[in-house]
């Protein structure tokens, strides 16, 4: 499932403005015609401003007697047919067993956030890049130095430091594992037509099987940090250490705009699952 930047992916309710894109889909498996409403469990929950390239939801469809099950084109297509005026699309589709669920059968989750350096002002971001990427002040960054700063992030830790606090801190664990921090020079969207103006775009890669409220931006605005000298490296791990959310540097947050949910990982046995309609 591929959705739209501008809004989040939980659902909201009637009263505000900002439509989740649970919404969206719950509202297009309503033309399904199921026995019972269709709740979409979502596997990765993103901010508004946060893009989604992939992320993964199980639900159950109940039909009327004597109606069949959907295969997964009907399912694919019908879903699609439906979501035609928002930019969400359905990818992929499977039946699982019961005892799978979107958001706690996941191995790893991937994020990606683009960074562009070389602009002088926010002006110069490319029009076809506005909104996907972030430009930080200064121009280029010390990329080895934020690869040395990246390493401290690795493994398992506590986390406290790099969360925002939100109403249900109290009830996770600060705790996380990080399997993969990598911070690679990438292309941008149609770089030819600005190649010669000297930009560069950047991705910092991040998996783990799961991350706190805001980990990922407050990850990157550290490390876009270290890049720009206004921390060293020993700072994350200082920072780390620390596990107290109000150390964090308060200005250091990454924007949520070029933050990308890239993918979600699963055991591929749970995909391959052969489960007879009705089940």
């Amino acid at each position: 499932m591929v959705s739209p930047p501008a809004r989040g992916v939980m659902e909201t309710s009637n009263d505000q403005s900002v439509i989740g894109v649970q919404n969206y889909l719950e509202k297009a498996a309503q033309n399904l015609k199921p026995i019972v409403p269709i709740k979409f469990h979502i596997s990765s929950r993103t901010d508004t401003g946060v893009h989604a390239l992939c992320n993964s939801a199980h639900l159950d469809i109940q039909r009327p007697p004597g109606k069949p099950a959907f295969n997964e084109k009907q399912l694919i297509y019908s879903l699609n047919y439906h979501l035609r005026p928002e930019p969400i699309r359905i990818l992929n589709a499977y039946r699982v067993t019961n005892s799978f669920h979107a958001r706690f059968s996941a191995l790893s989750r991937t994020y990606v956030y683009r960074v562009l350096m070389g602009c002088a002002h926010h002006s110069e971001v490319p029009v076809f890049e506005k909104d996907l990427c972030w430009a930080p002040a200064g121009g280029q960054l010390n990329v080895p130095a934020m690869r040395d700063a990246a390493q401290f992030l690795l493994g398992t830790h506590d986390f406290s430091t790099f969360r925002s606090l939100n109403a249900e801190t109290p009830f996770h664990s600060p705790v996380r594992t990080i399997f993969q921090v990598d911070i690679q020079p990438t292309s941008g969207f149609l770089s030819h037509h600005y190649e010669q103006r000297g930009l560069e775009f950047w991705e910092l890669k991040f998996r783990s099987r799961s991350f706190l409220y805001r980990q990922v931006r407050r990850m990157v605005g550290a490390l876009v940090a270290v890049g720009q000298g206004k921390l060293t490296p020993h700072h994350i791990k200082e920072l780390l250490e620390r596990k107290d959310s109000r150390a964090f540097p308060p200005s250091a947050m990454a924007p949520p705009s070029g933050l990308f949910l890239k993918s979600v990982e699963y055991n591929e046995a749970d995909l391959a699952t052969t489960v007879a309609p009705g089940e």
